[in-house]
């Protein structure tokens, strides 16, 4: 079944129907899309360290991570999982009196570190905001980035090629 539609072209834009003022088509342009004359930043890593209590979200979490970045065509250099730490903590169970009955509680927190080779900044900056946008409740993450620079101008040049010569006398003894 055919989609009907009241107007005869459907893509006019930037026409008023109702009034007597008609505005002058304009051309379309993304405003979410910015053009800039500046090269964009290399990265020769992205580091990602995702800190949970629950492996099963983490194994979950990591499975999205991989799969979001096979999808925008990112390499995935390594996926490894750092020990876990464990944090104890013990009190009494009464305030005043049985100083021998103690309750022992522990925190567990995991740890997965994502690394993603040769990115540009527009890609790293949607890739991240979108794997940051859907991350689980109770997880956090830290980015660490490893910029790509030029060699400053005045390392480029060897230094042994400035150096003034230094003339070898000879001792006699």
């Amino acid at each position: 079944m055919q989609k009907q539609c009241f107007l005869p072209n459907s893509n006019l834009m930037g026409v008023r129907l109702a009034g007597s003022h008609v505005d002058t088509q304009e051309p379309k342009t993304n405003p979410w899309v910015s053009v800039s004359d500046e090269p964009e930043t290399l990265y020769k890593r992205v580091s990602l360290l995702v800190k949970g209590h629950d492996k099963a979200v983490l194994d979950s979490y990591e499975y999205f991570a991989v799969l979001a970045a096979n999808e925008l065509g990112i390499s995935v250099e390594k996926v490894h999982r750092p020990p876990k730490t464990i944090e104890r903590l013990t009190l009494l169970k009464s305030v005043h009196i049985y100083k021998k009955h103690r309750v022992q509680y522990e925190m567990r927190t995991h740890y997965l570190c994502l690394e993603l080779k040769y990115l540009t900044s527009s890609t790293a900056a949607v890739y991240l905001e979108y794997v940051q946008r859907n991350l689980p409740e109770g997880v956090a993450m830290e980015v660490k980035k490893t910029k790509i620079e030029k060699i400053p101008e005045h390392i480029q040049e060897p230094v042994w090629d400035k150096l003034p010569q230094v003339e070898e006398t000879e001792v006699k003894s």
